[in-house]
């Protein structure tokens, strides 16, 4: 017979609410861009995050998750390319405040598309991603609910979607309207571009702490 373990679903709900609302590599990531960049950069930046962890889901609802457990070696792997990956960006938003003539990062938002793809490629080697996958979602997933594995392990990856969506997304609003009013002269702006390039500095440093 084929049911739904409602207990272990509101248990993932609130572990997952409570994971993605403590501070790390995604809610730093999120923050940066909006600060750096407004609103739109900020929301394309958790689209992009959130396209990353569907690649995720649909990897490791594919068996990846299990692979990547048989071989310990690939996740320090991704650890020290998606580090390598943000102190570029980084190295790139602080490098462009070197010159006065060159226009305030903040005044002329990224292309959509752009953010977009940086932001997915970072969520994708953000180890703490992948952990949740290995470690955390396979204890509530039930070989007696009659549901396929697989697609447990595909609900339960779309609903840290879902959720990482919902609140980083008001985190990017929140972090955007306060930039604004931060960045009322070029001067101010550059300073809190100067600040969005340290962030992700320290987004870099969080993610090759993450075991």
């Amino acid at each position: 017979m084929v049911h739904l373990d409602t207990g272990l679903l509101v248990l993932f709900l609130g572990m997952d609410l409570l994971l993605i609302c403590t501070p790390g590599p995604d809610m730093l990531y999120v923050m940066a861009r909006a600060l750096g960049q407004g609103r739109r950069t900020g929301l394309t930046a958790v689209a992009g995050i959130c396209s990353g962890y569907t690649v995720h889901t649909i990897l490791a609802a594919a068996g990846l998750a299990a692979a990547l457990r048989a071989v310990p070696a690939a996740l320090p792997a991704m650890r020290y390319a998606g580090a390598a990956y943000l102190v570029f960006l980084a190295i790139k938003t602080l490098a462009s405040l070197r010159n006065p003539a060159t226009p305030v990062p903040g005044a002329t938002p990224q292309p959509a598309g752009r953010v977009l793809r940086q932001s997915m490629l970072t969520a994708l080697l953000n180890p703490k991603g992948v952990l949740l996958y290995l470690s955390l979602m396979p204890q509530f997933i039930s070989t007696e609910t009659g549901i396929p594995l697989g697609f447990q392990l595909a609900a339960l990856g779309l609903l840290h979607v879902a959720n990482c969506a919902i609140l980083y997304g008001l985190l990017a609003l929140a972090t955007a309207r306060a930039s604004h009013a931060l960045t009322r002269t070029p001067k101010a702006a550059r300073r809190i571009s100067a600040v969005s390039g340290t962030m992700l500095l320290v987004v870099a440093a969080a993610t090759l702490g993450t075991h």
